[in-house]
């Protein structure tokens, strides 16, 4: 068989390869990114989960700390007010 018989042959079955082998390649490579996504979109719930609860958990706490702090401002004005008022006699 002549050399160039034997290269076209070979380029002829590598070019058929490739296209017969595409689709399945292809339907491969979406099975395996399909999983990829779900388990990254998974991921990224439970931390989105966990930034909602720990902003609300938070904003809590800086509601706390805002009624202390309103507590302790008319503590604060009732002890100046009850020192500048004249003794009782």
């Amino acid at each position: 068989m002549p050399s160039e018989a034997v290269v076209f042959l070979t380029a002829l079955s590598i070019v058929g390869g490739c296209i017969l082998l595409y689709p399945l390649i292809r339907a491969f490579a979406e099975r395996i990114r399909g999983r990829a996504d779900s388990g990254v979109h998974d991921e990224l719930q439970g931390v989105r989960e966990d930034v909602v609860q720990k902003a609300q958990q938070t904003d809590h706490e800086i509601a706390e700390l805002s009624e202390r702090v309103d507590f302790l401002e008319r503590l604060v004005a009732k002890q100046r007010e009850a020192e500048r008022l004249p003794p009782a006699r």
